[in-house]
């Protein structure tokens, strides 16, 4: 099992901005609902990209978000347990943001 699979004994970072991130995230829902609807439809393919961009940026912001949510919850706590649990922690930090910089 990997470390970002086992089940933790304290609430995730982001649990306090848990409705925040749903909304959000069914809003971005809506927009990719909506581009598929654009393409359907045979909507100007420019019209569509900007659609796409949105979304992007859209989940950036929910992704951003996340990871700050890490940084200042889940490897703060770690820190405070010892320098194993930190590094694992940092170096997942790490992993996620080499995922986002490259997608």
């Amino acid at each position: 099992m990997s470390p970002s699979s086992e089940p933790s004994t304290q609430p995730h970072g982001y649990i306090s901005d848990k409705d925040q991130y749903l909304k959000r995230m069914g809003r971005i829902e809506g927009q990719a609902r909506g581009i598929s609807k654009m393409i359907n439809e045979e909507k100007y393919c420019i019209d569509i990209l900007t659609q796409i961009s949105a979304l992007t940026s859209a989940l950036q912001v929910v992704a951003l978000g996340l990871l700050d949510d890490h940084l200042s919850h889940c490897v703060l706590d770690a820190a405070k347990l010892g320098e194993d649990e930190a590094a694992t922690k940092i170096k997942e930090a790490s992993d996620a943001i080499r995922r986002l910089v490259r997608s």
